[in-house]
């Protein structure tokens, strides 16, 4: 695992799921596409991502002068309205019925504009102002926690109302 570090920043990390979500979202608006399983893909990585951010990454860039903080707790309110809006799609049995469009498209919209503001404001910040030792262990740590998130199985509509409920 040592001489793999170098993929570990966790900048990197972070910008390969918000990537994977854009092409699930690509997925789950395709008729052609499997949209149950890649939604049931999609919910399992908004979670473990989102709660891996928040335990393992956050709270150590709110420590670099150059990471906004009202931007890092700004981040946790827009993973709130993202959870919500994904429960809000899970909760519809019909997959490709209008109600699961538009909720899927509510969802899309909360979460690319959590995505962009992310990679303007913290990620940007986090490249720029914390050395690479550091963005390395917080790429490991988050991995970790990313990893353990997804084998609870944390996407199935049980774990999302509870971590909606807070």
């Amino acid at each position: 695992m040592a001489g793999n570090k170098e993929n570990q920043d966790v900048v990197a990390a972070i910008l390969k799921d918000h990537r994977t979500m854009e092409d699930l979202f690509r997925r789950m608006r395709s008729v052609e596409a499997d949209r149950a399983a890649a939604l049931k893909e999609f919910s399992a990585l908004l979670i473990a991502h989102g709660e891996a951010e928040e335990a393992e990454v956050y709270g150590a860039l709110k420590r670099f002068k150059n990471v906004d903080n009202e931007e890092v707790d700004h981040g946790t309110e827009e993973h709130e309205e993202g959870n919500k809006a994904l429960l809000a799609l899970l909760e519809v049995d019909d997959i490709g019925s209008d109600e699961w469009d538009k909720r899927l498209e509510d969802l899309v919209e909360a979460v690319t504009h959590h995505l962009d503001g992310e990679e303007r404001t913290i990620l940007n910040g986090a490249r720029e102002s914390v050395p690479d030792e550091r963005r390395a262990e917080l790429g490991d740590a988050f991995l970790k926690e990313r990893a353990r998130q997804l084998a609870s199985d944390c996407g199935r509509v049980e774990n999302v109302r509870e971590v909606v409920r807070g």
